[in-house]
């Protein structure tokens, strides 16, 4: 007996130890919360939503129902943003899931269009595949009930 607690003892301070050196290289992701990130309907996106995006592998973030992945971040989520209106933006629709497309300067603003709470992906442009992104996260996307869509 006393071998085992003397294993334990000794495990349990190294696993916390290795814990701590592999959160350290990964720093958080400071993101913005949006207005409505308490939205209850964001939870169930947020935990359907993958570890990795085109490759790029999820990393934690400092604020409530957003997301990140890469190193340098190449894509940021936010769940709880204001939901988009009418508009002549592009609309496409990937996988029953519809996205307003906003291409600023050097990223691409995509936000969901007719759900509620909508949500945001900013990517970084010709860093990342805005096709392969929206395919692998709209399975997440669409655990928010659709409530219209693009015309």
């Amino acid at each position: 007996m006393p071998l085992i607690s003397r294993s334990w003892r000794i495990a349990v301070p190294c696993a916390a130890a290795a814990l701590l050196v592999l959160t350290a290289c990964a720093p958080s992701v400071t993101v913005t919360e949006a207005d409505d990130a308490n939205n209850p309907a964001c939870a169930p996106m947020m935990v359907a939503l993958p570890d990795s995006l085109a490759g790029s592998q999820r990393r934690t973030t400092t604020s409530q129902a957003t997301a990140a992945w890469g190193d340098p971040s190449l894509v940021v989520l936010r769940c709880g943003v204001v939901v988009p209106g009418p508009t002549t933006d592009k609309c496409v629709t990937v996988n029953g899931v519809d996205w307003v497309l906003k291409d600023n300067d050097s990223t691409w603003t995509i936000t969901t269009y007719g759900r509620t709470p909508a949500t945001e992906l900013v990517l970084e442009t010709n860093k990342i595949p805005s096709d392969t992104v929206l395919t692998e996260i709209s399975a997440a996307v669409a655990k928010i009930p659709a409530t219209g869509g693009c015309l």
